[in-house]
C-alpha cells in the first residue's frame, strides 16, 4: 500500500514497554528506514519527552532486590558447599543490580548519549521530512489555528478532560498531509480518542471517518490500526514473527493492567456505595 504512517505517542512509548530490547531496536530501525513516510512534529516530540521519564521509571520499579529471605538455608547445612555458592551468586546479583543501577541513571542524566530510544527518535523529530511538523515551520500557525477552532467546537480527535489541543493539531497535520501526498493514511494508536479497539480491531471515530472523506481527494483511505507490526506489514516493511509476538505480549499484559485496574475501581465504588448505607 501507498500510505503514509503517523504513530501516535502512545505507541513511541512502548518501545520502553516491550520486553525485548532487540525488538524494540528493530521497531526503530523500520521507523529510521522509512522516516520519510511518517507523519510527525513538535506535538509528538514534546508528548513523547515529556512522558518518557514516567514511563521508564514504571518499567524501573519492577527492578527490585529478591527476597533472600525466602532462600535462607536451614543452619545444618549451611556451611556446605551448596550454601556457600549460593551466598557468591547473592554477591554477584548484587554487583550486577548496582551496575544496572547505574546505566539507568545514565538514560535519566544524559538519553541523547545512553537512551538509544531518544536517540533514535531524535533522528526522526530532527528530520527534515515533508511530514515533520516543525513548530518553525511556516504551516505551524495554520495548523495550530485550525486545531483551536475544532477543539473549541469539541469535535474529536479529544478527551472529555482534555485541557490541550494536542490532539486536535495531529489531526489536523495528518489531514493536510493526506491532501498534500494524495497518498493513503494509516495512524497507530491505541488511544480511543481516534476510534476503537473492539476484539483486537480499530474502527476509526465515525466523525473522523466522514470528514476526513469529505476534506481529502476521492480514493484516499484512512486506515486505524493498534499494532505498529500491522502498520509496517502495510507498506511491506519486513516485520518478523519475533516483532509480531513482542508487541502482542506487551498489549496483552497493558490491558490485562488496565482491567485489573478497572475492577478495583468498581469495587472501590461499590464498597464506598456500601459505607453511605451504614
Amino acid at each position: 500500500m501507498d500510505a503514509l504512517i503517523f504513530i501516535d505517542t502512545n505507541i513511541f512509548l512502548d518501545f520502553y514497554r516491550i520486553k525485548n530490547s532487540e525488538v524494540s531496536m528493530s521497531y526503530l530501525k523500520l521507523i529510521e528506514e522509512h522516516r520519510n513516510r511518517i507523519i510527525t512534529g513538535s506535538q509528538v516530540e514534546m508528548e513523547y519527552k515529556k512522558n518518557r521519564q514516567t514511563v521508564f521509571q514504571d518499567s524501573q520499579l519492577k527492578f527490585k532486590n529478591p527476597d533472600w529471605n525466602t532462600l535462607s538455608v536451614p543452619a545444618l547445612i549451611a556451611e556446605g558447599q551448596e550454601a556457600k555458592r549460593l551466598s557468591e551468586l547473592r554477591n554477584e546479583v548484587g554487583k550486577q543490580q548496582s551496575e544496572i543501577n547505574e546505566m539507568i541513571e545514565k538514560i535519566f542524566k544524559h538519553p541523547r548519549l545512553h537512551d538509544p530510544v531518544y536517540k533514535s527518535l531524535e533522528s526522526l523529530f530532527s528530520s527534515k521530512s515533508k511530514y515533520n511538523l516543525a513548530t518553525e515551520d511556516s504551516k505551524h500557525s495554520v495548523i495550530y489555528e485550525l486545531a483551536l477552532k475544532r477543539f473549541n467546537m469539541g469535535y474529536p480527535p479529544r478527551k472529555k478532560t482534555d485541557t490541550s489541543i494536542g490532539d486536535a493539531i495531529n489531526w489536523e497535520w495528518i489531514v493536510q498531509c493526506a491532501i498534500e501526498s494524495r497518498k493513503n493514511i494509516i495512524i497507530v494508536t491505541r488511544d480511543g480518542d481516534y476510534g476503537s479497539i473492539v476484539k483486537g480491531e480499530s474502527f476509526i471515530n465515525d466523525w473522523l471517518y466522514e470528514e476526513f472523506n469529505k476534506r481529502v481527494p476521492k480514493g484516499i483511505e484512512l486506515i486505524l490500526e493498534n499494532r505498529l507490526a500491522k502498520a509496517f506489514k502495510s507498506i511491506d516493511a519486513a516485520v518478523s514473527d519475533t516483532m509480531v509476538d513482542e508487541e502482542s505480549k506487551m498489549i496483552k499484559e497493558f490491558r490485562d493492567i488496565d482491567t485489573r485496574e478497572s475492577s478495583d475501581r468498581v469495587s472501590d465504588k461499590i464498597i464506598n456505595i456500601l459505607k453511605s448505607y451504614d
